[in-house]
């Protein structure tokens, strides 16, 4: 409770001074009589803190509990309603860029996907090998390779089918 004293009262003095450093920097001792405040709030001995919240805030704090309580709610529910909002509004964005997004692209991306359909592929293999191009490799398989050769073998002697 001791602590939570001094953080309101500090919380307050620093709020204070964000307005009065401007007009008061240049009073003699400015500087050292903040020092002096802070060390007052803080001394065990004086109890400044509590003092001024018991004082100043704490009847203050009371008097207004009710309409801090209303306030809250109301700021609960803008918040709520905010986040909705914007929630929304956020979605529909999202929405909106990739619809644009699909539609502008969707050009490039079918050419793309179309310069790697099979039937490409299937022409580049009926083709000589010089129109293919160095990057494409047609790769088959140690099986494949060796059915082809006993089978251009067995066409080579003839009908007969004798190796």
């Amino acid at each position: 409770v001791k602590w939570m004293m001094y953080w309101i009262i500090f919380a307050l003095f620093t709020t204070a001074e964000t307005f009065t450093d401007i007009f008061l920097c240049w009073f003699p001792f400015y500087y050292e009589l903040k020092i002096a405040f802070v060390a007052w709030l803080l001394s065990p001995y004086t109890k400044g803190s509590s003092l001024l919240y018991r004082k100043f805030v704490h009847p203050t704090l009371s008097s207004k509990e009710k309409e801090i309580d209303d306030c809250l709610v109301q700021a609960k529910d803008r918040s709520y309603d905010a986040l909705v909002h914007f929630g929304k509004r956020g979605l529909n964005v999202a929405a909106t860029a990739a619809v644009m997004a699909a539609s502008k692209g969707q050009g490039a991306l079918s050419e793309r996907l179309r310069s790697f359909s099979m039937q490409d592929l299937s022409t580049i293999r009926g083709d000589s090998s010089s129109s293919v191009p160095p990057s494409v490799t047609v790769r088959t398989s140690s099986k494949q390779s060796l059915s082809k050769a006993s089978r251009s073998a067995s066409e080579g002697t003839g009908s007969s089918g004798k190796c």
